[in-house]
């Protein structure tokens, strides 16, 4: 009897506050008490209240995402601490009560959620992006399987352009046992003399978890979009395998953020004029506090930027010293360039400052290169269809820190990006560059080209290894 009277006092208590907050229009607090009255509502069985409080305090946070972007407050701490469970407890209320349409709820309450933690890593407003599901026939893509994690189950639920949903949940433990093996095997230099027989147990265990059930449901080839959860964005989703191939073998593959793109679109041939930067020596960058430490020259640079420039268009290469920032923003700002390509390292990380390339003279951290991309915008009006990122590697031991991909791609205004998940082999990039850019000048779009250019580089017997093939990564636009 005390436990329910404390329950109602409590809730009483909530109410009034919930009210107060309301009644001088202050939504920063009425989020707050919204969710604490979700929290009450779960706790007493109440799933339809529940429900109602934690879809209301969503609706209050996306009234104050720019407030708590420019307030004082450690917002990476304050959004993980205190904004992504009310969204992940809506998401798993929503399925545990099987609410009606629910798929289809749980899929825009995590693109709310996925596009709040970019712009939340960014620091800036509301990103220009389109809503897959609101482009037409899903510009030729197969389907969009969205993977979440809500800590206690796996959720997958994938989206075919006959408007129809598939969904199944995995099993959470052993998905994530197996996820962390991967990724540890995927960052450790043992990959490379033994790669295959390393990853096939765990790839094939997640492939029978998260792609099988929906397996009747995909045609035998084609195009698949993920919007992936955070603990699988630093994962190649092309190694999944089937007990006889990979997943990239059968389907070109792009990964979005929060199920939103900029407007897909194919790269005109006769526009194809890249802007290409590299470093072949050491550099003063190298030592710049927030780059990777332990840096070594990039060997076979010249050759990338020479086989670039001759699979494009009116191409312009920085080498070395040339690729300094000046010049750099100097050439940027000069011509309408729709592809830009650097070799030279590059780091993702969960945080933004460290999240970057390297010009001669310094890394260009993300907010940087933000500045540089909004002052072209002034002067030039095309954006950039393609940005290639072929020397980076995200943090290790991070499962976020990707984001800084999809990051660099939002600060970019760039509609496709394709960067290594980890440094690869300078000799196997070039070989693999030079095929995807074959493949785009023949018309190939952008995701298939980058298949069949991985498919060349697996038949070379050197380049066997997944070590060489399966870092590339292509976020955005696969058109």
């Amino acid at each position: 009897a005390l436990g329910k009277l404390n329950s109602y006092n409590s809730q009483t208590y909530f109410e009034e506050a919930l009210s107060l907050a309301q009644s001088i229009n202050d939504a920063d607090v009425a989020y707050e008490w919204q969710q604490q009255l979700g929290n009450l509502f779960q706790k007493q069985g109440k799933s339809e209240r529940a429900i109602e409080a934690y879809g209301a305090a969503i609706d209050s946070i996306i009234k104050v995402r720019d407030n708590l972007l420019h307030s004082n407050l450690d917002t990476q701490f304050f959004f993980y601490e205190k904004v992504e469970p009310v969204y992940r407890n809506y998401m798993r209320l929503l399925i545990a009560e099987q609410y009606p349409n629910f798929e289809r709820k749980v899929i825009e309450t995590n693109q709310q959620l996925q596009l709040a933690q970019l712009e939340d890593y960014l620091k800036c407003g509301k990103l220009d992006l389109i809503a897959l599901d609101k482009i037409d026939d899903f510009a030729g893509a197969s389907a969009i399987i969205h993977i979440i994690d809500l800590d206690d189950t796996i959720q997958v639920f994938a989206q075919f352009p006959d408007f129809s949903i598939h969904h199944h949940s995995a099993d959470s433990k052993l998905v994530k046992n197996h996820v962390n093996a991967l990724l540890s095997i995927l960052q450790n230099k043992e990959l490379i003399s033994n790669g295959k027989n390393l990853i096939t147990p765990h790839s094939q265990a997640l492939y029978k978890q998260l792609i099988k059930p929906l397996k009747k449901s995909l045609p035998s080839s084609g195009t698949l979009v993920f919007v992936l959860d955070k603990s699988f964005q630093s994962l190649p989703m092309g190694i999944l395998y089937d007990g006889k191939d990979y997943l990239f073998q059968h389907y070109s593959s792009s990964e979005t953020l929060g199920s939103k793109v900029r407007q897909p679109r194919a790269l005109s041939q006769e526009h194809s004029n890249a802007l290409i930067g590299g470093i072949s020596t050491f550099a003063p960058s190298f030592y710049d506090p927030d780059a990777p430490k332990g840096l070594k020259p990039l060997p076979d640079v010249e050759a990338e930027i020479a086989n670039v420039k001759k699979q494009t268009n009116s191409s312009i290469g920085l080498l070395n010293k040339e690729f300094n920032t000046k010049r750099f923003s100097e050439e940027l700002n000069k011509k309408d360039f729709t592809i830009l390509h650097l070799t030279t390292h590059a780091q993702f990380s969960s945080i933004s400052k460290k999240t970057g390339f390297l010009t001669w003279d310094k890394l260009v951290n993300i907010g940087q290169f933000g500045t540089l991309l909004k002052a072209k915008a002034q002067i030039r009006q095309d954006a950039i269809e393609l940005l290639v990122l072929s020397a980076c590697q995200t943090a290790k031991g991070n499962k976020i820190s990707a984001l800084g991909i999809a990051g660099v791609a939002a600060q970019a205004g760039a509609r496709s990006i394709i960067a290594t998940l980890w440094l690869v082999d300078s000799k196997s990039s070039v070989v693999l560059m030079n095929e995807f850019y074959k493949n785009l000048k023949s018309g190939i779009h952008k995701a298939e080209a980058l298949r069949l250019a991985q498919i060349s580089l697996m038949a070379i017997p050197e380049y066997n290894n997944p070590y060489h093939w399966a870092p590339y990564l292509l976020v955005g636009s696969w058109l």
